[in-house]
């Protein structure tokens, strides 16, 4: 699960992220803790540690003292927000840039995304 090339803190700190996206973490519910993530993925507590303080800087989780973390109400939103203008940034506009440079209309570029649909190519 853990890729090189990118902290592991990084990773762990998405792979909540995308828990809590996907559903499977609901918001208001207790996350796995540091020493779990450390031991499933055979990890320093503290990097485990750094990747849930980094979501809780955010305000994605929170802490119940003598409890643990938790999602906060509203993570999901903001998570799904932050995603959907980094998706914009990274592969909208980099597209149209590259669309425009090769003069093919927005109409056409629909049609290529629903014909790839169409195919199954996602």
């Amino acid at each position: 699960m853990i890729e090189a090339g990118k902290p592991i803190f990084v990773q762990i700190a998405e792979q909540i992220e995308n828990d809590i996206i996907d559903g499977i973490i609901e918001e208001e519910t207790p996350v796995p803790s540091t020493n779990e993530f450390a031991a499933f993925h055979r990890i320093n507590p503290a990097t485990a540690g750094k990747g849930v303080n980094r979501l809780v800087e955010d305000g994605i989780l929170y802490k119940r003292r003598g409890i643990g973390m938790f999602v906060a109400t509203g993570a999901r939103q903001r998570l799904v927000g932050v995603r959907t203008e980094q998706f914009r940034a990274n592969f909208v506009g980099p597209l149209l840039s590259e669309a425009a440079k090769l003069g093919i209309t927005l109409e056409q570029v629909a049609g290529m995304i629903s014909e790839s649909e169409r195919k199954g190519s996602n």
